[in-house]
């Protein structure tokens, strides 16, 4: 594979933060009683989807940088630059502000989080419990064809932040060392 191609693969997996993935994969069954829901279940799951949703939309505004001692900062990006504020002189933090990609981003988070939440068969009988067929065919298609129109999108505007938990870049004059550093 060309190194295009597996950057784009890791930008879309940054794209839903497997921590919110994996704890909504593990507690729906629980919330939903395996898809058979009471008006109760319904309103707890509704709110843990929400939440989930929230916690994709929100890390992507999370970011991490090393600094010249190698130190690793995580930080949330703002309008401003970083917050908290990191005491380190050793990055250029004004192109860390946000931007209308970042946005976008996050956009495009919520609804590849909204398709698995769509595609998942307990969500579904909970929320819709008499859903007809052909809606079902709509919703097995639905998957592939966003994460299609995601990886494309990633491909063409790659998302710059390092989500907490993710892999760093190392800024120039980073303490981390490089291949030129080693020989």
């Amino acid at each position: 594979m060309s190194n295009q191609a597996v950057t784009s693969i890791a930008n879309l997996i940054k794209l839903l933060p497997a921590g919110t993935f994996f704890l909504y994969k593990f507690v729906v069954p629980i919330l939903t009683n395996n898809g058979q829901c009471s008006p109760t279940n319904k309103i707890l799951s509704g709110v843990f989807v929400g939440i989930c949703g929230l916690s994709c939309f929100f890390s992507t505004f999370t970011d991490s940088y090393t600094d010249k001692e190698g130190k690793i900062h995580y930080v949330i990006a703002t309008f401003k630059g970083f917050w908290p504020s990191p005491d380190s002189n050793s990055v250029d933090l004004s192109k860390y502000k946000l931007g209308i990609g970042d946005f976008f981003h996050a956009f495009l988070s919520l609804v590849v989080f909204g398709v698995v939440v769509l595609f998942d068969g307990k969500a579904v009988e909970c929320f819709y419990p008499s859903m007809q067929s052909h809606h079902k065919a709509l919703l097995m298609a639905l998957p592939p064809i966003t994460g299609a129109v995601a990886g494309v999108v990633f491909a063409f505007f790659p998302n710059r932040r390092h989500g907490i938990g993710y892999a760093l870049s190392s800024p120039k004059g980073s303490a981390s060392v490089s291949a030129e550093q080693k020989a």
